[in-house]
């Protein structure tokens, strides 16, 4: 099935609603969802396609966590609500349900909650194995906030675009650097995100040590613009840049179905790029599923 008529059986989900219950998916998708994600003997892993971010292979789906920790980018009662849903229990199941859908990696700070989960998640022996720090900290904590996730287990570590927009905007660009490099001392592939569209390619440009960027769809640091151009900004600027690039918020943070917020985004990034998505759902699984299937039949070989 060419990935045109995939996206015309209607099997998108109107997950930008966050609406509790994901709807079931149905048509010839449903066909497609059950075969390749389902379906499977359980000794054989389901896998999706792939990126790399310096010298680590993840799936070119990535897990985002902003909605386990109430960062709905909506309203102060859907932050709320996301926060009740989301106990520890809860995320365990949505890791290992992640992982039967073929991701290998998600995205989180490095916070003392996350931490303690993640270890306590890997000794009972769960099957997502791949967590990307994102420090988030203030300046003053950055160091600190890089090391205590080298210390937890992070495979990669990326710096939140809020921080790298504070320091790019004052100049501070040894600043930006000295972080990135201690990332990379500790053998780490380092990245860098960004909300605004210009910083990435001036990283580039000033040659930093960087292995990835992450990229949001929307400039959402400066204004709650969801627009479609902005997301032509950013993706001009994704176009643009040689290392590979994981590109969130390609639903809007809620406000595009999933349909066109995956054609969108893998019509106009590269092969050697990804998304990260996170979920919310009262029955994740269908979410998931429904995400891995788009970046599997969206993806060119």
């Amino acid at each position: 099935m060419k990935r045109r008529d995939f996206l015309r059986t209607g099997a998108a989900l109107a997950i930008g609603s966050f609406a509790g219950a994901a709807k079931p998916i149905s048509g010839a998708a449903a066909s497609i969802t059950t075969s390749r994600l389902t379906a499977a003997p359980a000794a054989r892993a389901v896998s999706l396609p792939t990126v790399r971010l310096g010298t680590l292979e993840v799936s070119r789906l990535i897990l985002g966590s902003n909605p386990f920790w109430g960062y709905s980018h909506k309203s102060p009662q859907l932050d709320e609500e996301m926060k009740r849903h989301h106990t520890d229990e809860r995320i365990m199941q949505i890791l290992d349900e992640a992982a039967e859908c073929g991701l290998t990696a998600l995205a989180s700070p490095p916070d003392e909650r996350w931490i303690k989960l993640w270890a306590r998640y890997l000794e009972k022996g769960g099957r997502l194995k791949i967590w990307i720090s994102q420090c988030h900290g203030r300046p003053e904590q950055m160091f600190e906030e890089i090391d205590r996730s080298i210390k937890a287990g992070a495979k990669a570590i990326f710096i939140q675009g809020a921080r790298v927009e504070e320091q790019f905007g004052r100049g501070n660009f040894n600043v930006l650097q000295s972080w990135i490099e201690r990332i990379k001392e500790a053998g780490l592939p380092a990245g860098a995100a960004a909300h605004w569209p210009e910083v990435h390619p001036e990283l580039e440009r000033r040659k930093f040590p960087t292995d990835f960027y992450y990229q949001c769809m929307y400039n959402a640091s400066k204004s709650s613009d969801y627009s479609a151009a902005e997301r032509e900004k950013a993706v001009a600027t994704i176009e643009r840049l040689e290392k590979p690039v994981i590109a969130y918020k390609i639903l809007g943070a809620g406000r595009l179905t999933a349909s066109e917020g995956f054609e969108y985004a893998f019509n106009r990034i590269k092969r050697k790029d990804g998304v990260c998505v996170g979920i919310y759902a009262q029955k994740a699984i269908d979410q998931i599923r429904q995400n891995a299937t788009y970046a599997e039949m969206l993806t060119t070989k």
